[in-house]
């Protein structure tokens, strides 16, 4: 990782803008203090980082462009921006913005919005809750920038795509988002990261930040549709001003490594979280979510739902965190985690939390892990449905509540047949799901 750190250091500081090289700084001299995590460090008890072991080549934003044709993502219809191995994609992307709006990279930033995102940047990260945060950004060379006036409501979701062809063996790449909504505004944003399966071994190192005002409202969608090699240890980081609401969706199909941090900081009085997840590991793959809602003002409220198929021999980490700080009293907060085994090899590892500093709160916790019923299986086989069938059929339900929960239409129509077939590429088994 040494020899890593110092050439994705030396590529960044040739590529970044200037006014980032303070932020650099900052980062490379945390990421020096940080010691790598390994199986004694708690947060990190159940996850190994043995797939970082091989060397990994910066990204260029330099290269020729890579073919990513095959690599599917929703088409939502608003303003869409697609990266390819590190590479913006004009011909993919669409910038067609309505007033309001400002939605640009951190290359192509002016001097006034350079200097509105170097105030925000890092400021929803809290102290030591991320380790890679620090690596993020001591290599950041780019990003992407997104602000919401005040009263403005962005109808059409607005898109961020991270594509990886694959066919660069094993490169790294940073995604960094801040995202600004200012008071009362509204938006939906969706992230998406999928790449081909051609035997590269993708290393993304993500951090979304979300910033909330006042009265605000955020629909946030991260997809993690990365499969086969890829590694991708990211973070999502937001920040409540007081009557804000966030909506957060959550989805991880498996592959080599997937660690995603999630941390909410309520900050203002009245805000409210909802957060949803869906995570699908099968063969050897490792899924890792750590979340963590910080309740630091009194008067706010959060539901978390996370939900988990893990088939084969694979594993799912889920480490979930309510903090209720002593202030915040009149707190609301509900935690569920649930999970489905479909395999006497596969393995979970869940940790519900609760620490409670206030007296007067209303809070819930709690997690399961089965297999599926047989005498629900049963009963699906006397009216006729084969044993194949009634599996699938049962392991889409397990997690169909969430799903439907989407709303964004077009993002439902999108999920639907590709979480279908990744139970089952058979259509005879899928006609009743779609």
């Amino acid at each position: 990782m040494a020899d890593f750190m110092q050439q994705a250091v030396s590529a960044a500081a040739a590529t970044a803008p200037d006014w980032l090289r303070d932020i650099q700084s900052r980062g490379r001299a945390a990421w020096q203090q940080t010691p790598m995590p390994t199986r004694k460090t708690e947060a990190w008890k159940y996850t190994s980082l043995e797939a970082l072991k091989q060397p990994f080549a910066p990204g260029s934003r330099n290269v020729t462009a890579t073919d990513v044709s095959d690599i599917r993502f929703p088409a939502l219809g608003g303003p869409t921006l697609v990266f390819a191995d590190g590479q913006f994609r004009a011909d993919l992307s669409s910038l067609e913005l309505p007033a309001g709006i400002s939605l640009v990279r951190f290359e192509d930033a002016s001097a006034e919005q350079a200097a509105l995102i170097s105030a925000q940047l890092g400021t929803a990260v809290l102290p030591h809750r991320h380790v890679f945060a620090a690596l993020n950004d001591a290599t950041l060379a780019d990003g992407v920038f997104l602000q919401v006036d005040a009263g403005i409501t962005v109808e059409a979701p607005i898109q961020i795509v991270w594509l990886t062809s694959g066919q660069s063996g094993a490169i790294s790449m940073n995604q960094r988002l801040l995202v600004s909504l200012q008071a009362n505004s509204q938006a939906t944003v969706v992230e998406t990261f999928a790449n081909a399966t051609t035997g590269g071994t993708p290393f993304t190192n993500g951090i979304t930040e979300l910033l909330v005002g006042r009265g605000a409202r955020l629909n946030h969608y991260r997809l993690h549709l990365e499969q086969g090699n890829a590694v991708h240890i990211g973070g999502v980081h937001a920040r409540l001003d007081q009557d804000s609401l966030l909506n957060g969706f959550h989805i991880a199909l498996g592959s080599a490594l997937k660690r995603i941090d999630v941390v909410v900081d309520h900050q203002g009085s009245g805000g409210h979280c909802e957060l949803d997840g869906i995570y699908l590991p099968r063969d050897r793959e490792i899924v890792d979510y750590h979340t963590c809602i910080e309740h630091s003002v009194p008067h706010c409220s959060s539901r978390e739902r996370f939900r988990g198929i893990i088939a084969d021999e694979a594993t799912a980490i889920f480490n979930g965190r309510i903090h209720i700080h002593p202030q915040a009293q009149k707190t609301r907060a509900e935690l569920s985690n649930k999970n489905l085994l479909t395999s006497n090899k596969a393995e979970v590892n869940t940790k519900p939390e609760l620490e409670i500093y206030a007296d007067d709160v209303q809070c819930a916790h709690g997690a399961t892990v089965a297999q599926l019923d047989p005498s629900t299986l049963y009963y699906l086989r006397t009216r006729g449905i084969s044993k194949e069938e009634a599996e699938v059929m049962l392991s889409y339900g397990f997690i169909n509540e969430l799903v439907e929960a989407i709303a964004e239409p077009g993002l439902q129509d999108y999920l639907k047949p590709l979480l279908a077939r990744r139970f089952s590429r058979d259509s005879r088994l899928t006609r009743h799901l779609l």
